[in-house]
């Protein structure tokens, strides 16, 4: 059956496939890849303020003719007051609203002492029509607890990096979720194949891919269907856009074949710094880096 939409904790509902705009693709006019993704049958178009390309994924969506609400469009705060960055995303876009808005990440967030007046912004966003669902990204299981604890609006969606490696890590905050009935968005789901090839899964995906005559990226995003989660994924190619909406249409996984992916995948060990262990970002570092992003931009935009 073709991808479904699950119900929000706010009563709205969501694509469960995404198209999204970042990776490779930050400061990139990428309309042409999202005018791609919409023939190949995406609905649901993911961006952010932080990708720089919100300007063209609005570029793509004016070009594709079709009506507002046949579109679901999220975006994310990354920097600055709430309202200036919403409103400069739809300006961007050039949208009167978003589906969805989510917080980026913790990095840029003020501290605890501050979270439940930064949380009332996002907030107000929601209650001015500016998004019809809010949400968080790349939140770790305290940091969620906390915010759930004082927000007067739940967080509908918690995006994350979601794969079969890294799926013990994050099960915690799957349950979490479930618990709170907050909807779980899932990005770099393909990483066994295209960041750690060779690894412990790789023989299960391909078992189960030879058997049904699919793709091992169809496997995978059939586990992350089997975990309930959103898929978030993006390609510059016709064909594997194609190939990633057909997932939809496929058959899900057995009980015993979502048991053999995570027991295989249990098996992996990280490279040390990379997706198994959490590195301390330092705020300041990463606020400088984004300055400089800017300036960078703006001396190639004037010369």
């Amino acid at each position: 059956m073709p991808f479904s939409k699950f119900k929000l904790n706010d009563g709205n509902e969501i694509p469960s496939i995404a198209f999204g705009s970042g990776s490779v693709n930050k400061g990139h006019d990428i309309h042409e890849y999202v005018e791609q993704a919409i023939e190949a049958g995406f609905s649901h178009l993911d961006t952010a303020q932080f990708y720089e390309n919100e300007d063209s994924v609005g570029q793509a969506i004016r070009e594709s003719g079709l009506d507002r609400n046949e579109l679901y469009v999220t975006t994310k705060w990354s920097l600055g007051k709430v309202d200036d960055a919403i409103r400069s995303s739809l300006s961007a876009l050039g949208l009167t609203y978003v589906d969805l808005y989510l917080v980026h990440g913790t990095w840029l967030l003020p501290d605890d002492n501050d979270m439940h007046l930064f949380w009332r912004n996002i907030e107000r966003i929601k209650k001015a029509g500016l998004a019809k669902s809010i949400g968080v990204s790349n939140f770790n299981f305290e940091q969620l607890q906390s915010l759930v604890k004082i927000a007067h609006i739940k967080p509908a969606v918690h995006q994350i990096r979601l794969n079969p490696y890294n799926y013990q890590e994050m099960k915690p905050l799957l349950e979490y979720h479930a618990k709170h009935g907050i909807i779980t968005e899932a990005y770099s789901s393909l990483a066994p194949i295209t960041r750690y090839p060779g690894g412990p899964v790789d023989p299960v995906l391909e078992m189960i891919a030879s058997k049904r005559k699919i793709a091992t990226s169809q496997v995978i995003f059939l586990w992350v269907k089997a975990k309930g989660a959103v898929v978030v994924t993006t390609s510059s190619k016709k064909e594997r856009l194609r190939e990633y909406i057909a997932v939809g249409d496929l058959d899900d996984l057995t009980e015993e074949e979502v048991r053999s992916i995570d027991v295989a995948a249990s098996k992996f060990e990280p490279p040390s710094g990379l997706d198994g262990k959490r590195m301390v970002v330092n705020k300041k570092l990463v606020l400088l880096l984004l300055l400089f992003s800017v300036l960078v931009s703006a001396f190639i935009f004037i010369f």
